[in-house]
Parts: structure tokens; C-alpha cells; sequence
């Protein structure tokens, strides 16, 4: 059964609110701390510092997941600071939630091959909320 966490997107605090959320809850950053100058096709002069992605895993069996949200992708305000990642045990369960999930939706980026190696795409759903599908084929690469 996939694993869903909650996706929480900053203004150039990322870093800092997980380093912060890291001394209250504990536990380790899974595969450390993405920034954008790790995908060059994915970054814009001046973000190559900020994080594109980081997964805090706390004692458990929780996991929060973040990153920056450069001006690049629009304006940062209420309601898109805040994501649902759906972390998919096989590519069928990843294409099968995208599907049921996108219906009566919107596609804000098809399911497909990432460059990090997974299967992935994100949605809105009918009420408005958003949904990150992922399914990692191959691990993460460390920074």
C-alpha cells in the first residue's frame, strides 16, 4: 500500500524549518538535502541554493517532506504551500491512484519518467487539493 506524507513548501526557509522540525520530532534526513543546482533543467539563476527536496523521517514510521518554492513557479501564497506525496509501491499502484485521483481534476504534470529516477507526476484534485505520485525505480542520488 502506498505511503502518504504530507508536502510542505517554503519561501526560502526550507532548510531552516527542517533543521527546526529535525530538533522537535528527530530523526534523519533520507538521502540528505536536494537543492536545485543537483538538476540544472529544473533551476533558475538565483535558486541553485535553494532545496528542492528534502524527507525528514521521524521515529514512527512518519515521514514530512519539503522544499523551496522558488518565484519561478508562480506565487507562493495560502493553499499551495502545502502538498499530499504519495510515495507508491509499484508502478501499477502509481498509475493507478494518478488515474483515480485525476479525475474530474486537473494534470499539473503528466506521470512520467523524472530525473531522479522515478515514476512521477502531480495533480489537482476535483476539490482543489494537490498530489504529488511518486515511484522510485532506481534510489536517489546522494549530493
Amino acid at each position: 500500500m502506498a505511503i502518504v506524507s504530507p508536502y510542505l513548501n517554503f519561501q526560502g526557509t526550507c532548510e531552516d524549518a527542517f533543521n527546526f522540525y529535525r530538533s522537535v520530532f528527530g530523526g534523519d534526513f533520507m538521502n540528505g538535502i536536494m537543492r536545485f543546482s543537483s538538476m540544472p533543467e529544473h533551476c533558475k539563476p538565483g535558486d541553485e541554493n535553494l532545496v528542492m527536496h528534502v524527507a525528514l523521517t521521524i521515529p514512527g514510521g512518519n515521514v514530512i517532506m519539503g522544499s523551496d518554492f522558488p518565484d519561478s513557479f508562480g506565487e507562493f501564497k495560502r493553499g499551495n504551500d502545502f502538498s499530499m506525496a504519495i510515495s507508491a509501491q509499484s508502478e501499477a499502484e502509481a498509475r493507478k491512484l494518478f488515474d483515480a485521483l485525476s479525475a474530474e481534476g486537473k494534470v499539473d504534470m503528466p506521470l512520467d519518467k523524472a530525473p531522479w529516477g522515478a515514476l512521477f507526476g502531480q495533480l489537482k484534485d476535483k476539490y482543489g487539493i494537490t498530489w504529488a505520485v511518486n515511484y522510485q525505480y532506481e534510489p536517489i542520488p546522494q549530493n
